[in-house]
């Protein structure tokens, strides 16, 4: 290499190499600082694309589990009202069968009607209340094909909708919801006066048509066992189903914990730095660096050379 003044091709080489270490320097730094390999596009383009959509799916899953833990906490509130409305239940079979004996007047089955009706009117005022996020849940609103739901508009309606999986299909990311109605009349009990069904008594037909809607006659009252057994075995079929589903949304909440964990590991793979490979990459890129620095200073000082050849 030619001794010339006008171009300092050892400093521009050196400046060169600085430039590289420099910048791979700030990159491990960036990296550490930051946790990430990926940190931008330029990092991996392909990986920041992968990374980004299992994030997404990520987040969705964790969503998902919220979405599962709200759907527990519907169905826990409304199998404790159904749970008040067994104790109701028990009591209503208590007074029938009190009055289904031929130690009363009939004034006072009269009185033990009341207490049936006020009974009955009572399950009914608990179904109609029983909401969870303005929700009703046994009045009957979501009862009907558990397959049939119209999103469309801004109140849903139909069965309730529980989604938790990442996309839209039916077989695995949602399911229906669908509860039976809980009031007094859907049961098949109360809400007949005893006044008002006393000149029809002798009608047996009658009798056996007004089976569970009063206790005010003897005869009414033997009905009503029956009638107020098939309400109870109503009312456990829907705690049943209800139970059943807060086990199935259980286990998906399981499933969906364990997906969205092993999916974060992956995400890790691609995007976290390994902070023992990279802070070995730090260091020779500092050392480097540092080279650069001390050859660019004596690169610098080589024309030098030249005045003493011309000065001599």
């Amino acid at each position: 290499m030619s001794l010339v003044i006008n171009h300092n091709l050892m400093a521009m080489n050196a400046a060169r190499n600085l430039q590289q270490s420099y910048g791979a320097l700030a990159t491990s730094t960036r990296r550490l600082s930051s946790g990430l390999r990926v940190g931008t596009a330029a990092d991996d383009a392909a990986g920041l694309a992968i990374r980004e959509l299992m994030r997404a799916d990520i987040k969705s899953m964790n969503q998902g589990i919220r979405n599962a833990n709200d759907a527990i906490s519907m169905i826990q509130v409304t199998d404790g009202a159904l749970q008040v409305i067994d104790e109701k239940l028990i009591r209503l079979k208590e007074l029938a069968m009190q009055a289904s004996t031929g130690t009363y007047s009939s004034d006072q089955r009269l009185m033990i009607d009341s207490e049936y009706q006020a009974m009955c009117s009572e399950i009914t005022r608990i179904a109609n209340a029983t909401d969870f996020n303005g929700i009703h849940m046994l009045n009957g609103h979501l009862s009907g094909d558990p397959t049939t739901h119209n999103g469309n508009g801004i109140d849903s309606m139909g069965s309730l909708k529980i989604h938790f999986g990442t996309g839209n299909d039916s077989a695995e990311d949602y399911y229906y919801v669908s509860m039976g109605n809980s009031t007094a009349s859907a049961l098949g009990i109360g809400h007949l006066a005893g006044a008002k069904f006393a000149a029809g008594s002798a009608n047996s037909g009658m009798a056996a048509d007004n089976a569970g809607k009063s206790i005010s006659t003897q005869e009414l009252a033997q009905q009503a066992l029956n009638s107020i057994n098939q309400a109870i075995i109503s009312k456990d079929k829907i705690r049943a189903s209800l139970g059943a589903l807060q086990n199935r949304l259980q286990n998906t909440i399981t499933n969906l914990s364990i997906q969205a964990e092993n999916m974060q590991a992956s995400e890790s793979r691609i995007s976290d730095v390994d902070v023992a490979q990279e802070m070995t990459e730090f260091t020779r890129q500092q050392i480097l660096s540092q080279s650069a620095v001390a050859m660019l200073a004596q690169a610098n000082s080589l024309p030098r050379m030249a005045m003493q050849l011309i000065s001599g």
